[in-house]
């Protein structure tokens, strides 16, 4: 079993949007996507948001920042003004 849960990862994501809006993320395919997107970055050199120990993978640093709000997952229909 995955810690944190796909269920619980969606429900960190969609905390802010308000009840009877469009949540952010309705799927675990959105999930899977932000954390492979970050893990690339950690690989690259980016630095970890979170305490990371030597031995963490960069997809579990990925998903623990997720976890902890480090990271946002931005919805695709959001336009900028």
């Amino acid at each position: 079993m995955l810690h944190p849960s796909y269920t619980d990862l969606m429900k960190v994501v969609n905390q802010d949007v308000e009840e009877g809006a469009t949540k952010i993320v309705n799927s675990r395919y959105s999930i899977v996507l932000a954390t492979a997107k970050r893990a690339r970055q950690i690989i690259a050199g980016a630095e970890p948001l979170v305490p990371a120990r030597a031995k963490d993978k960069p997809l579990s640093i990925a998903v623990k920042e997720l976890e902890n709000s480090k990271i946002k997952i931005i919805a695709e229909n959001t336009e900028e003004e």
